[in-house]
């Protein structure tokens, strides 16, 4: 008797052991998940003074204020202010930049990496 309820015992706790198992893997499924930062790059200009300037990275034209150099040295958070930024894909990129009276001061092929901010002198 002590037999037949021992082996009734063990497969009462295989197969709950089994259905429990069972349960835990079947639960869910397959998710995507998606996260980080966008794969964009960043360029700024820094002179001695502020002023406009016109920015023409392939072809695109820009039209922008230079960030005085007083400024960058002091408060780095100026690379938050969106006018002061224009955004690329990364990569390598012609860029040329004229002041407001039409001459140019800047004429390089530049190559920026993701998620990178570029700082020109000028």
């Amino acid at each position: 008797m002590y037999q037949i309820n021992n082996v009734i015992m063990k497969k009462v706790l295989i197969a709950s052991i089994c259905s429990l198992l069972f349960f835990l893997t079947s639960c869910g499924g397959v998710y995507t998940v998606s996260g980080g930062k966008a794969d964009n790059a960043e360029i700024s200009f820094v002179a001695n003074n502020s002023s406009a300037i016109t920015v023409m990275v392939d072809e695109l034209e820009y039209k922008v204020f230079t960030v005085k150099e007083k400024t960058y040295r002091r408060d780095r958070k100026f690379k938050k202010k969106a006018e002061n930024t224009i955004v690329l894909k990364p990569g390598q990129h012609k860029v040329v930049v004229t002041n407001d009276q039409g001459a140019t001061i800047y004429n390089h092929v530049v190559f920026i990496s993701a998620n990178e901010h570029k700082i020109v002198q000028l």
